[in-house]
């Protein structure tokens, strides 16, 4: 099992980023996913889900409205597409295999090593 995520940078307040994780060494179209955020010096911060088919996601209050989920099981990709950006976006993004990828703070299943996003003036 292997995720790798990519896009990620420095983008000023206000603006956008879309982050994309590539799957590979399992049946991606199965699994339901997750987009996970750990700000610095803070614990985990799950941000999203989607389906395996694409068609229910959930967001966390923080980031809802502003945030879009979205996968092409062809391409066995997930995105996160992020929009108005803040600087409480600074962090490490994680992509994740399953719904709920953190139980008790800490890690579950299949994570990938993250993509660094710094949202700053």
């Amino acid at each position: 099992v292997q995720l790798v995520e990519s896009g990620g940078g420095l983008v000023q307040p206000g603006g956008s980023l879309r982050l994309s994780c590539a799957a590979s060494g399992f049946t991606f179209k199965i699994y339901d996913m997750s987009w996970v955020r750990q700000a610095p010096g803070k614990g985990l911060e799950w941000l999203s889900y989607i389906s395996n088919g694409g068609l229910s996601t959930d967001y966390a209050d923080s980031v809802r409205g502003r945030f879009t989920v979205s996968r092409d099981n062809a391409k066995n990709t997930l995105y996160l597409q992020m929009t108005n950006l803040t600087t409480e976006g600074t962090g490490v993004y994680y992509c994740a295999r399953n719904r709920s990828p953190v139980v008790a703070g800490k890690k579950v299943g299949a994570w990938g090593e993250g993509t660094q996003v710094a949202v700053s003036a």
